[in-house]
């Protein structure tokens, strides 16, 4: 069974498709789906996909508030993630998606990093893990996360960093996510870190809707696209898909406790 770490699937662009992803993952042996939650006012609607989902797919919930949507965030927001947090404990897998992104254009840091740390003191608060969103930014957030101490890591999604900051990050017990940009062969930096470093320090992800395969670039992203994920890993690796998908869900379930939700 494969694991996609990280998909959108309650972007209303799966509104009048999202039965069809869900039954064609279960045929490509998908076992499970994190859906990470981005802003306040779609937290009910991740948490009413992840629980009232009828597939042979389990969905599992995240919530958090992403730094590409801070227009949206209010500081009133903190405190009603914490407030559901302790609500849905039992349920949530993680918080996220939070972190950094600065390259967005004209990015506020300082509001960014503050967003970010009050989210990692939730976290730690609840002992839960965290699904990181970082761009331009992998010193900064391995500086907070070596301040914080989390006592659960997490998964540093759609990892575009260096490989010393990949092996950073190993050190704090983060994975690190993979998904369609490794399709792509100008990505060459990306393609040699998922071939060399350690298979377990590895999960796969789609981030679907966004984040299309090189063949399928013109399509919205789905779940099913995690199976040739594993494939492009498996082909870098020179090992067996079966390998990929073994390792790679066995890290997820471990980190994300996804037996025990």
């Amino acid at each position: 069974m494969l694991i996609d770490t990280h998909c959108h699937l309650d972007f209303p662009i799966f509104d009048s498709w999202r039965d069809q992803a869900l039954r064609q993952a279960c045929i490509a042996s998908i076992g499970a789906i994190v859906v990470p939650g981005v802003t306040a006012r779609h937290w009910v609607r991740v948490l009413d996909l992840t629980c009232g989902n009828s597939s042979a797919v389990r969905l599992y919930p995240a919530l958090g508030l992403h730094p590409c949507f801070m227009s949206e965030h209010r500081p009133e927001h903190l405190d009603q993630l914490r407030t559901t947090v302790v609500e849905h404990r039992d349920r949530l897998v993680a918080i996220g998606e939070i972190g950094l992104d600065f390259q967005l254009e004209h990015y506020d840091a300082r509001a960014q990093t503050e967003l970010l740390q009050a989210q990692l003191l939730i976290a730690r608060e609840a002992a839960l893990p965290v699904l990181l969103h970082v761009r331009k930014a992998h010193d900064q957030v391995l500086k907070l996360l070596r301040q914080l101490r989390l006592p659960r890591a997490g998964i540093v999604h759609a990892f575009s960093g260096s490989e010393q900051q990949a092996r950073e990050y190993a050190k704090l017990g983060f994975k690190l996510g993979f998904g369609g940009a490794i399709s792509y062969p100008r990505a060459t930096k990306l393609r040699r870190l998922a071939a060399e470093l350690p298979l377990e320090w590895l999960v796969l992800e789609t981030d679907a809707p966004d984040m299309p395969l090189s063949r399928w670039r013109d399509e919205p992203n789905q779940p099913l696209r995690v199976v040739e994920v594993a494939h492009i890993i498996a082909e870098l690796r020179a090992t067996t898909v079966e390998q990929v998908a073994q390792q790679t869900s066995a890290t997820a379930r471990k980190l994300l406790q996804l037996n025990h939700s």
